[in-house]
């Protein structure tokens, strides 16, 4: 089982924000998300955390759903999408779900460093984990506006300053303000998302690491992994918060 890891915490915070935090900690200690109980530092208490679904099972390592030997399963080996490589913290489930909703639609920022810690323990762990820009999901124009902020540029933010990596948030436009995507199946969503991205710039060679919250059939991604490469990114891997165990 993972663990935020003490290094991937250490990394997020600077010394004068662990002091701070530090403080803020013994003076208003957290309530746990999951079980309302004292959490102190952290947003979910330890009890809560070690029963959190981490996405640890052996799994497919270009598309990341489970398979039971780990190897490229069989849908990427008969129709590889644009990314080469996916990485999950946990499988989208209960407390991790409704933790991502509260960042996403209730702007909880509160939430945002644990899954940043789970993004970066998870990454720690790649033996083949290489990036020269990290790039997250972009919203449309018309979403940003009505959300205020970009949940993936939250959490690309915390693991470009962890790893050191430049944040190219302006790399990516997404033009199209695509329709939700829930319900839909693969084929409509592949629809649903075609030449919804564009690229400002030259990337060649470069290799990029794209940041989200969800992956679900992996439609979005792979159109924006499609979008890199002909833009010249020579790998673009996503590095995501949560997997749902089925692609729909």
């Amino acid at each position: 089982m993972k663990g935020l890891s003490n290094k991937a915490n250490a990394k997020l915070l600077d010394p004068w924000g662990r002091m701070r935090r530090g403080l803020l900690a013994r003076l208003w200690p957290q309530q746990c998300f999951v079980c309302g109980g004292r959490a102190g530092l952290t947003v979910v208490c330890q009890a809560c955390e070690d029963m959190l679904p981490w996405h640890d099972s052996p799994s497919c390592p270009v598309c990341a759903l489970p398979v039971p030997d780990g190897q490229t399963c069989g849908r990427c080996l008969k129709r590889p999408p644009h990314f080469d490589a996916t990485l999950a913290a946990f499988e989208y489930e209960h407390p991790v779900r409704e933790m991502i909703m509260a960042l996403k639609f209730g702007a909880a920022f509160t939430v945002s460093d644990m899954l940043i810690s789970a993004l970066l323990a998870v990454a720690s762990e790649a033996d083949d984990l290489s990036a020269d820009i990290i790039v997250p999901m972009p919203l449309h124009r018309q979403r940003m506006a009505e959300r205020g902020f970009n949940q993936s540029m939250e959490l690309a933010r915390g693991v470009g300053r962890a790893l050191d990596l430049p944040v190219r948030a302006q790399l990516l436009v997404r033009d199209a303000d695509t329709r939700h995507q829930a319900g839909m199946p693969l084929r409509q969503r592949i629809k649903n998302v075609r030449g919804a991205f564009r690229c400002v710039e030259s990337i060649a060679g470069k290799r990029v690491l794209v940041i989200d919250d969800v992956m679900t059939s992996g439609a979005t991604l792979n159109e924006l992994a499609r979008t890199l490469k002909l833009a010249g990114a020579a790998q673009v891997s996503n590095l995501v918060v949560a997997r749902t165990l089925r692609s729909k």
